[in-house]
Order: C-alpha cells, then sequence, then structure tokens
C-alpha cells in the first residue's frame, strides 16, 4: 500500500467534509448543500462513506476523493494536502534527506531575513511622511497599506544591508535573499533604494520576495523585483493570491490586472478576486495555480497594452520584464492555447485610454463589476480590435483581417467553438464561410485533445494490477494516449480522462502526462517528470519501473491492452450510474420533482448507453 493509500486509509472523508458542511445521514451515505456554490434548497452534496468520495450533483457537477476536496476548498497541491492529512492521521512520510532538510532550514532562514526586512521598510514607511502622503493621495487606506505590508526602502545606499548585518545576519544571506549586491570591486550595497516596497507572499502567505516602485519619477527603471531566488521565482508568484483565493473561489472568477498598486486599490474597495503577475509574461504555470480557485479569468488589460493592432499578432498582459522597459506584448495565440490545456475560460477587458484600475475605482468603484462583466472571449476580442476602423468593404483588408484571425481560431480546442468563431468571421466580413475554410493555414502537428476534467468520481477501490498496468504504459510511452483515445472515439466516447483513474494523485500523474503532450519544447517522458514531485512522481517512477516489457508485436497484445483500458471506462461508468441512482432516490425521496431529477435521468440514461456500447466492444475482443 502506497503512503498516500495509507493516509486515504486512516481519513474519515465525513469528518473532514463535515468540518465545512452540515452533513445529514441518508443510508449508508450522508448529503447535505454544496460548499462550492450556492444552494439553499435540494441538497445536491453527497460523500458516500464507504468509498470515500464525494460528488455535487447541483451546479459545479465535481467530486473526488477526500484530497481533491481539500485541494479544492483549500486551494493547497497535492503535496500540501498530503502533509496536512498524513499529520492529522499520524503517518510518517518518507523521511527527508540531510540534503533536504538543510535545504528546508535554508529557506526557513531566508524567511525569516525577509521578514525582518519587511518590519524595517514598514517602519521606515511610517517615519516617511512625503512617501506615506503619496500613497494617500493615490487613494490607498493606511489600514490596506498595513494589510498588505506595504514599506519604503531609504535612498542610502547601506541602510537594509547595514541593519541585517547589525542583527547578526551574515553577508551571504543577504546576497541569497536578493536584499543585497556585491560589487565586482569588492563590497556591497542595498538592491532596493528610494523605493516603495510590496512584499510578494505566496499562496500560503510566507514571504518570497520584494517588488519594488520608484518614489522618485525619475528613476529608472519604475519598477524592479527582487532576482530569482530559491525562494522568488516570478513565473509562479501571483502578487495578492494569498489574500485573494477564497474571493476567488466564492466568485469563481478571477481577474488579473497589470499593477501591484491596482491590486491594492481592487481589494480595498471590496474587489478581492484580484491578483497581479510580477510584471510578466503571465505564464502557463501562473494560470495553473489559479486553475485551482477557478477555471474562469478576466485579463484586465490596458489600453495601451492591447489596443495597438500591431500588438495583437504576437503573452505578456504589462511588460517584458519589470526591470527594464519595452514595448508591451499581447499574445492572443498564446491564451487562446493556454485556454485548451487548461479547459478553461479566458477572457479580455481594456479599460479606458489612459486609465489604470486604481484611478477608475477613485472615481467610480461601482463601475468596475460592468467593465469586468463585459469582459469578450479572446477570439472575439481580438477580431473587435483588428475590425476597429478599417474599412471592411475593402478587399485587402477583408483579407488582412481573416489572415490574422483565422489562425487564432484554429487553435482554439474546442471544434463548436471553432465553427461559431468561423461563421462569425465570415458574417463579419461579408464571405462564405467556404473561402475562410480554404484560407485556413495548413495543419501541423495533429491537434492534441486539451487538458479534460469531468463532473464525477470513481468509485473507491484499491489499485487493480490492470490500472498500474494502463498508466504504466502511456507513461513510458505518452503518445499511446493518442491510440487509446482513438479507441473509445470510434465508440463514440470521450477521450481518456483523469477521472478514469481511481485516485486524486493518480488523476495528477496522468494530468501530468495529458500536459506532456499538449506542449512541443520537450520530450513527452522527460516533461512528465519535470511538472511532477514529491510523493506524486516517486508514484508514478515506481509504476514505470515494476511494468513489464510489453512486446506489442506479439498476436492477441494489442487487442488485450486495448481491453484493459476499455475496462477502467467501464467501472467509472458502473460507479457514476450507482451514485446517480442513490442521488435519483433522494430526490424523490423530498416529494417535489425537480428540474435535478430530470437531469439526473438523462444523466443515467447517456450513461446506461456508454455501458452497454463498453459491454459489447469487451465481448467481441473476449
Amino acid at each position: 500500500m502506497s503512503v498516500v493509500e495509507e493516509v486515504k486509509d486512516r481519513t474519515d472523508i465525513v469528518e473532514i467534509v463535515g468540518q465545512t458542511v452540515r452533513l445529514k445521514k441518508s443510508g449508508k451515505n450522508h448529503t447535505g448543500f454544496c460548499p462550492f456554490h450556492p444552494n439553499t434548497r435540494t441538497p445536491a452534496f453527497v460523500v458516500f462513506s464507504e468509498t470515500g468520495t464525494w460528488r455535487c450533483f447541483g451546479a459545479c457537477n465535481e467530486g473526488g476523493d477526500v484530497y481533491k476536496f481539500l485541494m479544492k476548498k483549500e486551494g493547497w497541491d497535492f503535496p500540501q494536502t498530503l502533509r496536512y492529512l498524513a499529520d492529522r492521521a499520524g503517518v510518517t512520510l518518507e523521511t527527508r534527506s540531510p540534503a533536504q532538510e538543510a535545504q528546508d532550514e535554508a529557506k526557513a532562514g531566508l524567511r525569516e531575513l525577509l521578514e525582518t526586512a519587511v518590519t524595517y521598510f514598514r517602519n521606515n514607511l511610517l517615519h516617511s511622511p512625503p512617501v506615506l502622503e503619496y500613497l494617500r493621495k493615490r487613494g490607498l487606506q493606511d489600514s490596506t497599506l498595513e494589510s498588505f505590508g506595504i514599506g519604503y526602502a531609504l535612498a542610502g545606499w547601506d541602510s537594509i544591508t547595514g541593519y541585517l548585518l547589525g542583527k547578526g545576519h551574515q553577508p551571504a544571506d543577504l546576497i541569497e535573499a536578493g536584499l543585497t549586491i556585491e560589487r565586482e570591486t569588492g563590497g556591497r550595497h542595498d538592491r532596493f533604494r528610494n523605493r516603495i516596497m510590496i512584499p510578494i507572499r505566496d499562496s500560503r502567505g510566507r514571504i518570497t520576495g520584494f517588488g519594488a516602485r520608484a518614489f522618485d519619477p525619475k528613476d529608472e527603471p519604475k519598477f524592479v523585483n527582487s532576482p530569482q531566488t530559491s525562494l522568488f521565482d516570478k513565473g509562479r508568484l501571483l502578487y495578492g493570491l494569498d489574500k485573494a483565493g477564497k474571493a476567488i473561489r466564492a466568485a469563481d472568477q478571477a481577474t488579473v490586472v497589470e499593477g501591484y498598486l491596482d491590486v491594492l486599490a481592487l481589494h480595498q474597495a471590496g474587489y478581492q478576486n484580484v491578483v497581479s503577475p510580477m510584471g510578466t509574461a503571465l505564464t502557463v504555470e501562473q494560470l495553473r495555480i489559479l486553475k485551482r480557485y477557478t477555471r474562469n479569468f478576466v485579463l484586465a488589460l490596458d489600453a495601451d497594452t492591447a489596443g495597438d493592432r500591431a500588438t495583437l499578432r504576437g503573452l505578456t498582459i504589462a511588460r517584458e520584464a519589470m526591470d527594464r522597459e519595452s514595448d508591451p506584448v499581447f499574445d492572443s495565440r498564446g491564451l487562446v492555447r493556454h485556454e485548451g490545456r487548461l479547459d478553461a475560460d479566458i477572457r479580455i477587458v481594456s479599460l479606458p485610454q489612459g486609465k489604470d484600475p486604481d484611478e477608475l475605482i477613485a472615481e467610480s468603484p461601482a463601475s468596475w463589476p460592468e467593465l469586468v462583466g463585459a469582459a469578450k472571449p479572446v477570439v472575439e476580442y481580438v477580431m473587435d480590435r483588428l475590425m476597429a476602423g478599417q474599412d471592411l468593404e475593402d478587399a485587402k483588408a477583408k483579407a488582412q483581417v481573416a489572415r490574422q484571425v483565422l489562425p487564432l481560431i484554429e487553435d482554439v480546442a474546442d471544434p463548436v467553438e471553432r465553427e461559431a468563431y468561423r461563421q462569425s468571421l465570415a458574417r463579419r466580413l461579408k464571405l462564405d464561410e467556404r473561402v475562410l475554410l480554404g484560407l485556413r493555414s495548413p495543419p501541423g502537428r495533429p491537434r492534441r485533445s486539451s487538458e479534460q476534467t469531468e463532473p464525477a468520481p470513481i468509485l473507491r477501490t484499491r489499485w487493480t494490477a490492470a490500472e498500474r498496468f494502463c498508466l504504466g504504459l502511456l507513461l513510458r510511452d505518452p503518445e499511446l494516449t493518442y491510440w487509446i483515445d482513438r479507441k473509445l472515439h470510434a465508440l463514440e466516447l470521450e477521450g481518456l480522462s483523469p477521472l478514469d483513474f481511481y485516485s486524486t494523485d493518480s488523476q495528477i500523474i496522468f494530468q501530468a502526462l495529458r500536459s506532456s503532450l499538449a506542449q512541443v519544447d520537450e520530450e513527452p517522458s522527460h516533461f512528465w517528470r519535470s511538472i511532477l514531485d514529491g510523493s506524486t512522481l516517486a508514484q508514478a517512477m515506481s509504476i514505470v519501473d515494476q511494468l513489464e516489457p510489453v512486446d506489442f508485436d506479439r498476436p492477441r497484445v494489442v487487442e488485450t491492452v486495448s481491453a484493459d483500458f476499455l475496462r477502467l471506462r467501464k467501472r467509472r461508468v458502473e460507479s457514476l450510474l450507482e451514485q446517480l441512482s442513490f442521488q435519483q432516490q433522494t430526490v424523490q425521496d423530498s416529494g417535489e420533482p425537480t428540474d435535478q431529477l430530470r437531469y439526473l435521468t438523462q444523466e443515467a440514461q447517456q450513461l446506461t448507453s456508454q455501458k452497454r456500447r463498453l459491454e459489447a466492444a469487451l465481448a467481441g475482443r473476449s
């Protein structure tokens, strides 16, 4: 038994969920109102005690095991969740090596050092009236500045360096923390001077570094971040997420703005589902972090960033880097590809010309929801921008717009959306859609399925040898996933999904495998290793190492492997049917026929049809 399974076996999912949801016993199971969406009429959230799983049959229509519940509720990643439950269950995780322990200790020391710097900068601000007055004029209240720990770095060359050395900290630690720069000619000086200091924290609220805004308008660059350190990785951090997580989950939407001060102003005004990247390109890693909270993203761009049609060719929502000036770029194709890979909804809204969010909030706080509500899908946004001011009666203008928009449409993952956008483009350009089909760029590599998740849990059973075998085959040869997808598509079924596998850790492993197929920079078998860590990486490597060689040239091996994957799907369908049957009975017993009952009946009919097709396919292979 893996440590993941041992922790789960020692954890009472009813007790964990019951800390958030008022549960009522219903036979062997427990029901309540889903904590992830508003619902006050019919309890549609069920905890299946025997299998250790949960499912919402209502609006969010999601489910999983105890790990999945805590990850969704708290916004934690899998290693965080495993550590929490292991500690709670009294299970000792794998002993860390002396090198790992030393690394952890060093990071803890750097965090302590940075927290001391936060206090120092904060004290400087309180004793620097001109800086404090400037921030107040920007509309920021003292309570907001205190809540976010905003401070000020003095103009001297060795203010923070001298202070921390005087506290007994070592010069090497100051350099490692990114607070001090070592001169090539010898000696040291402060990295941040005469700057408003903005502490940057990770999603758990732990200090990682600083963003620094010049106080003197003449100083360049305007913004400077901490350098890359063992704690600070600007491509994996989002400013304000430690305070925005619960609000994002509640709103089921994350709004991404460009500036740190914009985040402060919006949070102060009550719009707390707002974060900002580190002044760099919005990375797929940052979007994946946000996806733990929601699949709905709105990018609020400065008009200058996204307004120029020339920039639409080319994802940054701000500058290429905060420590140097560069022209803003808006890579719409990058956004659409991220949207498909993440199974997300990314929308764009432009701010009024010359206005930052903090200025808009100061003028009219109530206008922000209306502005965000007007956000458009990426493709629609680009079409509007490219066509603005164009003479669409001019044949050359039509051709130019079509050649710029069509590659973007071809990158849309959903085939129905692709067709709808093509039809919209044809109508707006007053062209026959067949003409646009002829203009499409030649096909490149086969379109890869976007990462998919499904609104249903898998029956809790121990990992069978067949399941380990199937996952091992895919890990060893990720491209095999396409072959299995085709087998399922031939039965009019969707391709492999993470929820074809039983537990959260195996779903995470498969999700990493899907991600490896959705990128072109590395070999897929190398890529999934690079994005897994901790117990999930160890689990994946163990599965691969224990897998016996498979000779696909031998008779009937292909049929046997295909049948194993069909059985995985059949098990999932049967589990869903059992859970639907319970919820149908619960709704019927409530005495009031509802739309939910009709929905459950329709879903059960669809699943029954899938089960029959799978059984027929398996019977034909036996």
